[in-house]
């Protein structure tokens, strides 16, 4: 495939700077759609949507049609993983996730990344299904939460503002605590390697909660499970474009960006993205990093922040996003005139 016809997202994480950057936004796909909120009625819970490849396909297609992104990311959770890992996994409407806590060495024991490939079938098949039916010019995306973040769900119970029981037990149970960052890691490069072989051609990890530690924890609890499921994803699928998302990390994100050896980096809405301009090699791919919440404001506000970012990054590989994912309360026609602002200015 020649340059010119190539997709621009592939083409993007390549670390080409395109004069248009390819856009996509995180969570695309769900309730702020009218369509999403009709499909999702049709579920009998969250993980039944995940799980069934006629609904996930569905609402990942939603926002293709009616926007036409650059990329299309597959509708999931990253708390399958703790699910097909044999943890009770529950979502409670207006609470979020409810998971049985694993914190000791006995809880952490009876999980097994052995059923994650069973189990994960109907994923694998919702991305055969996208990567059959989505534009020819549309990059199909894969991802997983990154081993930190998911033990911080499975050890607290639900998710929190500080991670307080996984920290306590990092710090206070490191090699129990190792045990569950290892099998994560397993199961992770397992479901990764699986969407890979169904059809994903990027994969990003999400480390929503990596976040305030200090360089000996970050590099043990985020770095070191990061690296081996990149050094394993390539070795299984060399070419395979693999995006991090270290949310909350800033100064140390350079150092995330080298030592993991992923070949994006998304930012979120507090980095400046100058300062990351700069301190990242040009080879590294920017993605991000609008502001959920400007997107909500829409109007003159959204225009002279989007151009302010657009205008940061050119002649940079940059792929446009925002700094975490849209909010259920974001208005539909505001992203069709942020879509209008990035592809016309």
């Amino acid at each position: 495939m020649s340059r010119s016809t190539e997709k621009p997202l592939l083409r993007a994480l390549s670390g080409e700077a395109l004069p248009t950057p390819p856009v996509w936004l995180m969570r695309q796909a769900g309730r702020y759609l009218p369509e999403y909120r009709k499909v999702r009625a049709e579920a009998r819970d969250f993980l039944d949507l995940c799980y069934s490849p006629d609904l996930a396909t569905e609402v990942t297609l939603q926002p293709i049609r009616r926007y036409g992104f650059d990329a299309s990311i597959l509708f999931a959770d990253i708390l399958l993983i703790p699910d097909a890992l044999g943890q009770q996994v529950r979502f409670v409407a207006g609470e979020g996730p409810r998971l049985e806590p694993v914190r000791d060495a006995a809880a952490i024991g009876k999980l097994s990344a052995a059923r994650v490939g069973e189990h994960m079938q109907p994923v694998y098949e919702t991305v055969r299904r996208l990567r059959r039916e989505l534009p020819g010019q549309v990059t199909l995306i894969g991802f997983a939460g990154s081993p930190w973040t998911v033990a911080t769900y499975m050890v607290e119970g639900r998710g929190s503002p500080d991670q307080k029981q996984a920290r306590l037990m990092a710090w206070t149970a490191p090699d129990v605590f190792g045990v569950l960052i290892d099998k994560l890691v397993a199961a992770t490069v397992e479901y990764l390697s699986g969407q890979v072989a169904a059809g994903a051609e990027v994969l990003q990890l999400f480390d929503s909660w990596a976040q305030g530690f200090s360089p000996a924890m970050f590099e043990r609890w985020v770095i070191a499970p990061t690296r081996a499921i990149v050094d394993e994803i390539r070795a299984r699928h060399p070419g395979v474009p693999i995006i991090g998302f270290p949310r909350l990390a800033g100064a140390q994100i350079p150092h995330y960006v080298a030592a993991t050896g992923v070949d994006a980096v998304s930012l979120d809405t507090g980095v400046d993205p100058a300062w990351a301009r700069q301190v990242m090699p040009e080879s590294v791919c920017l993605q991000g990093n609008l502001d959920p919440l400007c997107l909500v404001a829409g109007g003159e506000a959204m225009a002279a922040e989007t151009r302010r970012l657009l205008d940061g990054m050119a002649g940079r590989a940059h792929v446009f996003n925002l700094g975490h994912g849209i909010v259920p309360e974001t208005p539909p026609e505001h992203v069709s005139a942020l879509l209008e602002i990035v592809r016309g200015r």
